[in-house]
């Protein structure tokens, strides 16, 4: 009898499934946490790391499609031949060594060339890259996004480059950089640069020691390595996430608006002073009726301008500024 089933069943403790001593919670992302050796790219968002997440691969997909073509995939199955598979018929523990092995090998091969990983802190996405380079994949898209002025994102604040990962210990990362930083500031080549730093979760890094010590190190590979905090060839972006420092030499920071990609479409008077010769002589023109509408606003309206621009800064602006 149908009536008589429901009887027969006894309705579970509310914490039956929860996870026991014996069974804990897995982490988001477990498996996959951000660690020394990676390289990728970092990218701060505004609450909605899920949506961040999917924006991101969008976006990298496309210009990664049309900087290296589309993504190639062997698979390591077909690779076996049907003599090599009836040889192993008769010897499971043979044929289950061999099944593992081309998992491992498949998956090894499958890996994605934008992999999202746990970065430890919120509202940070970092995306790990295969067989690509990280600086020139975001210069170019922000270079195209600067040029179009035409807005792709959302919830994606900032977009930042990681070239190398390490230990975030002072003597870790110093024997890292002085190999790191040779591309760029080792002789004959040189270059003015600024160093920005931000650290999350972590506390027994100081800011002043790292700053000081890495702007030591670019100047040993070349005296002629000069500071310039107003508008550097180059920028050494530090960013320090629990244990893991991540780093990156980035150009034109200061015209990408510190690699923000909600302020790179935004047209105004810098980017006529940091770069007038670009501009055409329409350009100019909407670049002076902008200034003359702004001159025109009450100073409510300017007020009320100024607040939902604080809104979209992805860190303080304390935390991000360059001393050396």
């Amino acid at each position: 009898m149908a009536a008589a089933e429901p009887a027969a069943r006894k309705r579970r403790p509310k914490g039956h499934f929860a996870a026991g001593p014996g069974r804990a919670k897995r982490p988001r992302g477990a498996g996959r946490q951000l660690e020394a050796g990676m390289r990728g790219i970092l990218i701060t968002c505004n609450m909605n790391e899920r949506k961040c997440v999917g924006e991101a691969y969008s976006l990298l997909g496309e210009y990664g499609d049309l900087l290296y073509g589309p993504e190639q995939f062997s698979d390591h199955e077909e690779r076996l031949s049907g003599s090599d598979r009836e040889e192993d018929e008769d010897d499971i523990e043979a044929a289950l060594k061999k099944e593992v092995g081309q998992i491992r090998a498949s998956t090894e091969q499958k890996l994605r060339r934008f992999q999202s990983v746990e970065s430890g802190a919120n509202n940070v996405v970092f995306i790990r890259t295969q067989g690509i380079e990280p600086e020139n994949l975001v210069h170019h898209i922000l270079k195209d996004m600067h040029t179009t002025k035409k807005k792709k994102t959302r919830v994606i604040l900032r977009m930042l480059p990681i070239s190398g990962t390490c230990k975030a210990f002072m003597e870790d990362m110093k024997k890292y950089t002085e190999t790191f930083f040779e591309p760029w500031f080792k002789a004959p080549n040189k270059g003015t640069f600024q160093i920005v730093y931000k650290a999350r979760n972590n506390s027994h890094m100081s800011r002043e020691e790292v700053i000081k010590e890495l702007a030591g190190i670019v100047g040993s590979l070349n005296p002629e390595n000069k500071v310039d905090l107003n508008n550097p060839q180059y920028t050494v972006v530090v960013e320090i996430i629990k244990t893991v420092c991540c780093l990156s030499v980035v150009r034109d920071y200061v015209l990408f608006r510190k690699y923000n990609l909600q302020e790179v479409v935004k047209s105004d008077k810098k980017d006529a002073q940091q770069n007038p010769s670009s501009l055409t002589e329409e350009q100019n023109s909407e670049v002076v009726k902008a200034e003359t509408e702004e001159e025109k606003k009450s100073p409510k309206e300017v007020k009320e301008e100024n607040k939902n621009q604080s809104e979209i800064e992805s860190e303080p602006k304390g935390n991000d500024a360059l001393t050396v």
